[in-house]
């Protein structure tokens, strides 16, 4: 019976738990969380962790160049981060587009979408 241990603070709410986490015979276990949330967090976060990325595509308009910021409207995991951000750095809008358009639908095949959060002009 191999123990693996770490201590791990939850972000899913204010508290901002200090768990343990670990695996103990090839399940997971948590324990000093003070709500569910906690348990989830950390299951996800030792299995597949999973992030938002928020980033920026180039905008071309009347000859110059400039920038609207992206965000994915889900999770992706964690290991496809760089990936996703090369996906990202190809894109170029040269029309107006609305706040929340998807430059970027499934973005490498993960189901979430790449979507603008300001309106391009």
């Amino acid at each position: 019976m191999e123990i693996k241990k770490r201590r791990m603070t939850c972000i899913l709410c204010p508290i901002g738990c200090v768990m343990e986490v670990g695996f103990t015979n090839g399940e997971t276990y948590v324990s000093e969380n003070k709500c569910k949330q906690g348990i989830k967090y950390a299951r996800t976060e030792l299995v597949a962790p999973r992030r938002t990325l928020t980033t920026t595509v180039r905008v071309y308009k009347n000859g110059k160049k400039n920038t609207a910021p992206v965000r994915t409207d889900g999770d992706i995991p964690k290991h496809l981060l760089f990936d996703a951000m090369n996906e990202l750095n190809k894109i170029e809008i040269n029309h107006p587009a609305p706040r929340g358009t998807a430059v970027v639908k499934n973005l490498l095949g993960t189901g979430v979408d790449a979507v603008l959060t300001e309106d391009v002009r």
